[in-house]
């Protein structure tokens, strides 16, 4: 009878072994299940130039990878390691080889092989394959600029048409000296585009280049040769005064600095004119950086935003204000600044939609319509709105009042148009023959052209 007994607690403690062993080998690092993860994507385009980046990640970590090449006749091994010191990632590039493999194929078949460092399977880890097809590209983008506007002012606005050819073609745009991106849209015939481009205020010099890369990582670029008119703009010395100061800068500071009673005088000053004012900007440029895809037949008119008005300020204006003869800020003007009577009415030269209709900082009222094109106008300083944002605007319909809201002394419009986030001069676009010189005129010679080809 005791010898059963003793019998069956050996064989309980037997089962209970076997359950702990299993339960260890189950949760156990050294004996995870999960094959290697290789990161890959299911079809890549290669120009064979640039090496092809291949990631492998694992619990246990990487023991063996192998890359090969293949096509249907031919095979090579691109790579090859067993990794004596197991990593739980690794990151290699391939490249092609430097004679090939005779073969001249235009698609192949890049298969991976990894093994890990886990005692699963019998001690022979976990495996992973992955396949990706291979589509041999070599050829680069074709650009050819069609035409464009013969200059640009700074401050300005001009306009390129160009055509680009590649059947895998994956980014295009145009980039600037000055790290600026401006997004072209489809113009006219399929493989052609647009883009209004802009040579900001506050730069010294202008330069734009068309970039087409494609799927393979091929790249074009392509020069918009421009006449840059390095236009002199004007340098102002302000003054400021305690009333100044005391009065409109401290109703401001006090709305939107967070540490308004910790502030000096001055130190508002300094807020409203710089910190505020570049949220503003920065406000108007993430609004303004989108491009819609508005149709090109229409016309867009001379803008006109109030009736019988007198320039009061110019754009580009350089301000240095001084404070007990020192100087302590500094700021551009990137509008015009309209004048007629007190609550004028403000109104839309063009059709649009309102993207933007409430109160912003030193802006006060303000509206943003969306003309297509990337070209939006802006109109600030309101005493009231007449729109809501989403809005469809027609021509000379009346969307606000002007008055005095945000940093504005005395009764006026605030108007400005900005290309793509870069704010313009607005006497361009309030110029018929400016126009035609450098919008229109553009369009109408492009389609000339692409219609004798």
């Amino acid at each position: 009878m005791q010898k059963r007994s003793s019998t069956k607690i050996f064989i309980l403690f037997i089962t209970i072994l076997i359950i702990f062993l299993a339960l260890y080998l189950h949760k156990s690092p050294l004996f995870e299940k999960n094959a290697p993860k290789i990161t890959l994507e299911d079809e890549i385009y290669w120009n064979l130039k640039d090496p092809l980046p291949l990631k492998i990640s694992d619990e246990s970590g990487v023991k063996f990878l192998r890359v090969t090449l293949s096509d249907d006749s031919n095979s090579v091994t691109l790579f090859s390691e067993n990794y004596q010191n197991l990593a739980n990632e690794v990151e290699i590039s391939l490249n092609y080889p430097k004679g090939g493999f005779f073969s001249k194929s235009e698609s192949f078949t890049l298969k991976v092989e990894a093994i890990d460092g886990s005692k699963w399977n019998f001690f022979r880890g976990n495996s992973g394959i992955l396949e990706s097809k291979i589509i041999v590209d070599k050829k680069s983008p074709i650009l050819n600029i069609v035409a464009n506007s013969y200059k640009i002012t700074k401050g300005g606005a001009a306009l390129v048409v160009f055509k680009a050819e590649d059947e895998n073609l994956k980014e295009l745009y145009i980039k600037t000296n000055f790290n600026k991106i401006f997004k072209p849209l489809p113009f006219y015939k399929e493989g052609y585009y647009f883009s209004l481009i802009a040579w900001p205020r506050a730069e010294d010099s202008f330069q734009a280049t068309i970039v087409a890369t494609d799927k393979a990582k091929n790249k074009t670029n392509a020069s918009i040769r421009f006449f840059l008119e390095n236009k002199k703009y004007r340098n102002s010395n302000l003054a400021l005064k305690e009333s100044f100061i005391g009065g409109k800068i401290s109703e401001l500071a006090r709305e939107y600095a967070d540490d308004f009673d910790e502030l000096t005088p001055l130190e508002r000053f300094i807020f409203v004119n710089e910190t505020l004012r570049n949220e503003d900007e920065k406000t108007i440029e993430k609004i303004t950086s989108k491009v819609s895809s508005a149709s090109l037949e229409k016309t867009i008119t001379p803008f006109y935003p109030l009736k019988n008005a007198a320039a009061v300020a110019s754009f580009g204006d350089y301000r240095t204000f001084t404070f007990e003869g020192k100087k302590v800020s500094h700021s551009y003007h990137l509008g015009l600044d309209l004048a007629s009577t007190a609550q004028a009415k403000i109104v839309t030269t063009n059709p649009g939609k309102v993207v933007f209709a409430q109160k912003r900082g030193i802006y006060g009222n303000s509206v943003i319509i969306d003309h297509g094109l990337g070209l939006y106008s802006l109109y600030s300083h309101c005493s009231s709105l007449l729109v809501s944002e989403g809005d469809e605007v027609k021509a000379l319909d009346v969307i606000g009042r002007t008055g005095v809201t945000g940093l504005a002394l005395g009764d006026h419009l605030h108007f400005g148009m900005i290309v793509q986030g870069v704010e313009v001069r607005p006497e361009e676009w309030m110029d018929s023959k400016w126009m035609n010189d450098n919008v229109y005129g553009i369009f109408k010679d492009a389609k000339a052209l692409i219609d004798r080809q």
